[in-house]
C-alpha cells in the first residue's frame, strides 16, 4: 500500500486483508474497503481502497455475463442418436439429454446454472463432436461402411458447379 513518508517520498507498505467477496460479483465490479487506503494528508482518515475484481480462466467454463459455457465431449452416435449425459456444474454434476441429430457448436441451455446473483445466468452446454481414431481394422471397416451406406457430403453446401 503507498504510503506518504516523512520526508515527502512514497513508500510502499504490505498489508494482508481478509476481504469477503459478494456473491454474483462480476468481472470488473470494484469492491470497497472503507478506511483502509492511504493516510490522508496533513493527519486526515485513511481513504477508502478499491478492489477490481477479474476472474481467472476456469478449466471448464468460460463466463459471459452471469452465463457460463461449457465445451462438451460428445461421441458421433451420441450425437446423431441422442444420449443421458452427465454434465459438471459449478454446483454438482447433473443429466442432460442430447437430441438425436445433434450439430456440432450446438448449444443445450441448462437454465438458472450460470453464476449466481441477483437473477441467476444459464449454463450453455456446447457440443463438441470427438471422432475416434481409425487405429485398428474394426474401426477403419466401421468408416469403410459409412462411406459407403451413407448419401454425405459435408463440403455440399460449397458445391458451384
Amino acid at each position: 500500500m503507498p504510503e506518504l513518508s516523512a520526508d515527502g517520498h512514497v513508500t510502499t507498505r504490505d498489508r494482508t486483508l481478509n476481504v469477503r467477496i459478494p456473491k454474483g460479483i462480476r468481472p470488473g465490479q470494484q469492491i470497497r474497503l472503507a478506511g483502509q487506503g492511504a493516510a490522508g494528508y496533513g493527519g486526515a482518515e485513511a481513504g477508502d481502497l478499491y478492489l477490481v475484481v477479474e476472474f481467472r480462466d476456469h478449466p471448464l467454463y468460460r463466463v459471459d455475463g452471469a452465463d457460463l459455457y461449457l465445451d462438451l465431449p460428445v461421441a458421433p452416435w451420441e450425437a446423431a442418436l441422442g444420449a443421458a449425459v452427465k454434465v459438471p456444474t459449478p454446483l454438482g454434476k447433473v443429466g442432460l439429454k442430447i437430441p438425436a441429430n445433434s450439430r456440432q457448436g450446438q448449444k443445450l441451455r441448462l437454465k438458472g446454472r450460470g453464476l449466481s446473483g441477483k437473477q441467476a445466468g444459464d449454463l450453455y452446454v456446447v457440443l463438441q463432436i470427438s471422432l475416434p481414431a481409425a487405429d485398428n481394422d474394426a474401426a477403419k471397416a466401421l468408416y469403410k461402411q459409412m462411406q459407403d451406406e451413407l448419401d454425405f457430403n459435408p463440403r455440399a453446401a460449397m458445391e458451384v458447379f
